[in-house]
């Protein structure tokens, strides 16, 4: 029944375990299903779809497992090689609290398809929807990044703020994580010139030809640069308008989304169960207020974008190496 199936969900109970709430059969690769709905909403194991079969006829018909036919289930568990990866992402997402939700009293119910179930007054974030949404945002940064384009980070809560330069510095892309200015995209011809007005403060300091100066006037360009750098020194290296924002939180970051509604800017945002999920192109449903699961979600797509310049580099190397080889002559053929 569940033979070749790509995505199958089953709901049953356990007899006489741990069991809160009915398990859940997904299946992230062909031929391969994880079981989440443990306790503490770990992995109990994974089967193949034959041997889930016999199970799940037997719950559909009303039946459940015992004690020892569980164990029986984990002794036959199967780890294929091509599905380890999937199965410890799914184990490092649960284990960074990525599943939890707001309390069910702010929730948006828009957000409703990626919510698996509430408990304690707090919504449950389905991991499938999860990971979902992160291989498309991995495929589509890791494209962006092929071209050369332009990827802005925006995280500007508490949590997010030291991640959110951590990791777009590595990556080597501008990022926002103090204040969001009004108009940095729509009037980005301001900040522009704001960011030159920055560049030459760095030019007095450096110099020295501050100290020529009175001490208040050295004192209010002081206090300028320290309230340019704070906001604008993450944009220095965008000269033109991003191709992508990455942002957590769109509902603290509304300005922001709504800018790049404006400009036809494609966004890729972690969202909670509080936000809204059409004002996002590639949403990833998960919590975005646990630094643990801020931290993962970016570093994933920050090695995301590092594989699209990688591979961009590679494919120019080998264009350059086709133009440079010579051209094999055409072989002669006798009349």
């Amino acid at each position: 029944m569940f033979h070749g199936a790509k995505e199958a969900e089953v709901s049953f109970r356990l007899r006489e375990t741990q069991l809160v709430k009915p398990a859940v059969a997904l299946t992230i690769l062909p031929g391969t299903v994880i079981l989440l709905g443990s306790a503490d909403d770990r992995p109990i194991c994974r089967l193949r779809n034959k041997q889930l079969a016999a199970t799940t006829s037997d719950a559909r018909r009303g039946g459940s497992l015992p004690r020892r036919d569980l164990a029986d289930v984990k002794k036959l568990a199967v780890v294929p090689k091509t599905g380890e990866s999937m199965s410890s992402l799914v184990n490092e997402l649960v284990e960074a609290g990525v599943h939890f939700g707001h309390r069910s009293s702010r929730w948006n119910p828009k957000m409703r398809p990626y919510i698996y179930a509430r408990k304690n007054a707090i919504h449950i974030i389905d991991i499938k929807e999860t990971i979902r949404g992160l291989l498309r945002a991995k495929k589509y940064l890791a494209q962006v990044a092929a071209k050369n384009g332009t990827i802005l980070f925006v995280g500007t809560k508490r949590q997010a703020a030291e991640t959110i330069e951590r990791e777009a510095m590595r990556c080597g892309q501008p990022f926002v994580n103090e204040r969001w200015l009004g108009g940095t995209l729509t009037n980005f011809r301001t900040i522009r010139n704001r960011l030159s007005r920055l560049e030459e403060l760095e030019n007095l300091k450096t110099t020295g030809e501050i100290n020529a100066y009175s001490k208040k006037m050295q004192s209010a360009i002081a206090r300028e640069y320290r309230k340019m750098y704070r906001n604008l020194h993450g944009m220095r290296t965008m000269t033109r308008l991003p191709e992508c924002m990455v942002i957590i939180d769109p509902h603290k970051e509304k300005n922001a989304v709504k800018e790049a509604q404006k400009l036809g800017v494609a966004t890729i945002a972690l969202i909670d169960t509080d936000c809204d999920p059409d004002t996002i192109d590639l949403p990833i449903p998960g919590n975005d207020d646990s630094m643990r699961s801020i931290e993962m979600i970016c570093s994933i797509l920050a090695d995301a974008v590092l594989a699209g310049k990688t591979q961009s580099k590679i494919d120019q190397q080998s264009a350059g190496e086709g133009k440079d080889a010579p051209a094999t002559p055409a072989p002669v053929t006798a009349e």
